[in-house]
């Protein structure tokens, strides 16, 4: 397994994701709740360690 690229930029409480291919996928954080558009899952920060998630499959 090689190295990775790898970075993320917040513009307010939108998230853009790239790789060493350019842009990836785009997510949205509101408080304890994220989606993100390349998995489409829900997640809810829950307290300590601890998530939630929903995963939405593609059809």
């Amino acid at each position: 397994m090689g190295i990775q690229f790898r970075k993320r930029k917040k513009y307010g409480p939108v998230i853009l994701h790239f790789t060493e291919n350019g842009f990836s996928s785009w997510s949205i954080k509101i408080g304890r709740w994220s989606w993100n558009s390349n998995t489409r899952a829900h997640r809810v920060d829950l307290p300590g360690p601890l998530s939630w998630k929903q995963d939405k499959s593609r059809a």
